[in-house]
């Protein structure tokens, strides 16, 4: 009931939104607000930044595209700021076709299915109201009924430009229902709907031989000539193509550099002059976004023909490459197994992450700057502080290579071989190296994989591996010791105290005894040990963390545990080496003591209740770190 309910609402709000009224009420309408009379490219610029801007890891998005697109905010921004926005403010750009041009599974077709979505709710509200010639097939401008030598008077009056001329269809209309009085025609409000074909269509080539030209530009109805007499008369055709119905909105255009030439002289007409031609008629004005999208072997062949040059000038390639942020990657995984039949299985933490470091370095080129790995480079892509690099060095990285993110392995091929972990295995769980197993197993099988590519990959999943067993080392780590966090802080404190007694020559005083001490060497010697400081660069090491904490104190910010990542690394080693033997010892006894099984039972616990795991996933993760530990 609950369903039906939402059902009648809909309607009833739809009622409500409904209007109907002459051209001169609508006139009306927009003295009150001249927005209502924006273009196509307008209405979806404002929809987008209607929705606002949210600062994401570093970096913008729009909210628009928030919960669907990850890791794309420059490619985003780029489609916004470059295309959309100048197109809105009617500059040149909106007189071409939009090519979203990437990999596969790169979120192309994402984009273009939200931009749909988005414009028929925002049509339903004030914003984004949208009102056409009643009855029209194209639902057309109301404005075009406006003749052309009173339009610059129109302009002067209502501050709006008036492009387009009325279609042969009003114009025989206006003068036989109407005898001429443009006042009285008839204007609504209409709805966006792909699915109603209204202000939204897709355009989908199929066999060259067969398709017709009428597919995009209606077609004649045989069936009325008699009663009308001539092919000619526009009530004798169908104004329902593709580029009649998407008129006031936007039409995908897929697979277009597929295509019949024929097609493609269709849509140039329309981006370039505002109009196409449609039977024995006049030019037909349309104002539409014309988006469409391809992989970048069939640009590059499309490009290569000479035949084609015409066209080049007239597309405007905005390239969507993948993603190359692991936490993101992450998040495109969630979504897909979230909008999949098996949400309810449960994948231990770290699995996809593991997936999306395997993911983004195979998307990632070798750079030449020195000292500088694809490791680094990723972790730099995704935030994280490596230590000798700054944000300029990241931009550097970005600008080495125009194409970087063009190639490399596509997300489904991941969720792919999830699901087959998921059913070899025929449990209700998965950890890190069923996935790591299960991609290594599928590269055999992938069509497009070259043995050179293969060898590369396998590395890729062996530094994967690698990376996962430090974090499941540490992820032990902090369920062993409780108040991880605190603990890891506690020493750091401890550290810094001594570390600024020493370079100042200071004696340091015991908070229990208040006795004053000479720094603790053996304490200071135990943590830098674990990063390799010698004892000739300890010295060294120590002033640099006291120019480190004084640099943060003049900008007001606070030294913590993760402003130094030698030095958290050194921290992190630390307290696990304290705590090695006894992990050791209890994760590999094959039959522990009370003593040990009651530590084993509150890891699992703790595991569980705090970092996610479930009674399998946590168990399998005590043993794994047991046997990396016995190594």
């Amino acid at each position: 009931m609950d369903i039906l309910n939402k059902v009648r609402n809909y309607r009833e709000e739809e009622k409500q939104l409904t209007w109907e009224g002459t051209f001169s009420d609508y006139l009306d309408v927009l003295k009150q607000r001249p927005e209502v009379a924006q273009t196509a490219h307008s209405r979806i610029y404002n929809m987008i930044k209607s929705s606002g801007l949210t600062e994401r890891d570093g970096q913008r998005m729009y909210d628009f595209f928030g919960e669907e697109i990850f890791g794309l905010e420059d490619a985003i921004e780029r489609l916004v700021e470059e295309y959309l926005h100048p197109a809105a403010k009617r500059l040149d750009v909106r007189k071409r076709v939009l090519l979203l041009m990437g990999p596969v599974s790169g979120g192309k077709s994402t984009i273009v299915t939200m931009l749909k979505r988005g414009l028929e709710k925002f049509s339903r509200t004030d914003d984004g109201a949208v009102y056409a010639i009643k009855g029209c097939p194209m639902h057309e401008d109301p404005l075009h009924l406006i003749p052309q030598h009173l339009r610059e008077d129109f302009a002067g009056e209502y501050g709006i430009r008036i492009e387009g001329s009325l279609s042969p269809l009003n114009t025989m209309r206006l003068e036989k229902e109407y005898g001429g009085r443009i006042e009285d025609v008839e204007v609504e409000r209409i709805f966006f709907s792909e699915d109603k074909r209204v202000g939204i269509g897709t355009f989908t080539p199929s066999d060259p031989k067969s398709q017709d030209i009428a597919d995009l530009t209606g077609s004649i109805d045989f069936s009325t000539i008699a009663e009308f007499g001539s092919e000619s008369d526009p009530r004798a055709y169908r104004f329902d193509g593709e580029l009649n119905k998407a008129n006031r909105g936007m039409m995908e255009f897929q697979e277009m550099l597929k295509c019949d030439e024929k097609f493609l002289w269709h849509l140039l007409s329309l981006t370039q002059e505002g109009n196409f031609k449609a039977g024995r008629f006049a030019l037909i004005s349309a104002d539409e976004l014309i988006v469409a999208h391809t992989n970048e072997t069939e640009y590059r062949s499309f490009i290569s023909n000479k035949k084609n040059e015409a066209l080049h000038s007239r597309i405007i390639v905005m390239p969507i490459p993948y993603n190359l942020r692991v936490s993101q990657e992450e998040r495109i995984y969630e979504k897909m197994i979230k909008e999949s039949d098996m949400a309810h299985v449960h994948i231990a933490p770290h699995a996809l992450r593991v997936a999306a470091i395997f993911s983004i370095l195979t998307r990632l080129e070798d750079s030449k700057k020195q000292g500088i790995d694809n490791v680094k480079k990723m972790r730099l892509y995704d935030g994280e502080s490596v230590e000798g690099y700054n944000q300029i060095d990241v931009d550097e990285l970005k600008m080495e290579f125009s194409d970087e993110g063009m190639h490399g392995i596509d997300p489904r091929y991941v969720i792919n071989r999830i699901s087959s972990t998921i059913i070899r295995k025929e449990v209700p769980a998965i950890n890190a190296l069923d996935v790591l197993r299960s991609l290594k197993d599928g590269l055999d099988q992938h069509p497009s994989i070259s043995q050179e590519d293969k060898e590369k990959y396998m590395n890729y999943i062996a530094v994967a591996r690698r990376e996962y067993d430090e974090i499941a080392k540490k992820e032990i780590q902090k369920a062993f010791v409780y108040s991880y966090e605190e603990s890891a802080k506690t020493l750091m404190d401890n550290y810094l105290d001594n570390v600024e007694a020493f370079c100042n020559k200071n004696k340091i005083r015991d908070p229990l005894t208040g006795e004053e001490m000479n720094p603790d060497e053996k304490l200071m010697r135990s943590i830098e040990e674990q990063i390799g400081i010698s004892e000739n660069a300890k010295k060294a090491f120590r002033e640099e963390i006291l120019i480190r904490i004084s640099a943060y104190a003049r900008k007001g910010k606070r030294f913590d545990y993760n402003s130094h990542e030698r030095l958290r690394e050194a921290i992190q080693k630390k307290l696990f080496a304290d705590l090695k033997d006894v992990v050791k010892i209890t994760t590999s006894s094959k039959t522990p003591d009370e003593s040990q099984l009651k530590k084993i039972n509150e890891v699992v616990v703790r595991l569980i209740d705090e970092y996610g795991y479930n009674s399998i996933s946590a168990n399998e993760l005590l043993r794994y770190v047991g046997s990396l530990l016995n190594r």
